[in-house]
């Protein structure tokens, strides 16, 4: 076998090569390629990242907006109210939180002017003085004696509070304790407290009474004036 000159080995090689360049068509084409999927999926993703980003924030807005004007529409009601009475002013602070629809009642009949004119017509020193249009004794005084008896969920002094009985009966007295009262929760609905003439409580709260605890003389409410701060 003869053997084979470098040169001819070099030459063979060269024609059995493959040629190893790509088009530039080729490259302008898979870079379009991948440029177009690149921005698809980016796009894709800023859509879904900003529906999930949205979504709960549209939620709160609205959740707090809702919560806004309740608080607004709270705020908005009076919170004191002055009793103005023929002996002097009593201030009262309303608890529009803990009795609102109470509280509703009372400033709606506040402003019809159904306190007007209105007389302590039952006063017990130590206990509580009502006033109200209906001058018949009897629940004040079963109230005494139901305190003389029992002795076991206590309302603080000078808190305001209304009948249960008249209050759903459509009637609205007013009554202001002038001691802690045992077991009344089944009696009153308590709706404020006395801020300010707990002096003017005591002083109605010392009149001369008859034996069906009514007063003597005449003392009234002259009006009720509501406030919003005092």
């Amino acid at each position: 076998m003869g053997r084979i000159k470098p040169q001819a080995l070099l030459q063979q090689s060269k024609r059995k090569r493959v040629p190893s360049h790509i088009s530039t068509t080729t490259i302008i084409f898979y870079t379009l390629i991948l440029a177009t999927l690149v921005l698809f999926l980016f796009a894709t993703y800023r859509h879904w990242s900003n529906r999930a980003r949205l979504q709960p924030e549209s939620y709160i807005s609205v959740s707090e907006d809702e919560n806004t004007f309740a608080e607004s529409k709270k705020s908005d009601l009076p919170g004191y109210a002055v009793v103005i009475t023929s002996k002097g002013s009593i201030i009262v602070e309303l608890y529009k939180e803990s009795a609102p629809e109470v509280v509703d009642e009372f400033i709606d009949l506040c402003q019809k002017g159904h306190f007007k004119g209105m007389l302590f017509h039952q006063v017990i020193k130590h206990y509580v003085i009502q006033a109200g249009h209906n001058k018949r004794p009897g629940a004040t005084e079963d109230w005494n004696l139901l305190g003389k008896k029992y002795a076991s969920m206590r309302h603080e002094a000078f808190m305001l509070g209304t009948s249960k009985g008249k209050y759903f009966n459509k009637g609205f007295d007013l009554f202001i304790t002038t001691a802690p009262i045992p077991d009344l929760n089944e009696k009153l609905i308590v709706f404020g407290r006395v801020i300010k003439g707990e002096d003017i409580v005591q002083e109605i709260e010392e009149v001369d009474t008859d034996e069906h605890y009514q007063p003597k003389i005449s003392i009234g409410i002259l009006d009720v004036a509501l406030k919003q701060m005092v």
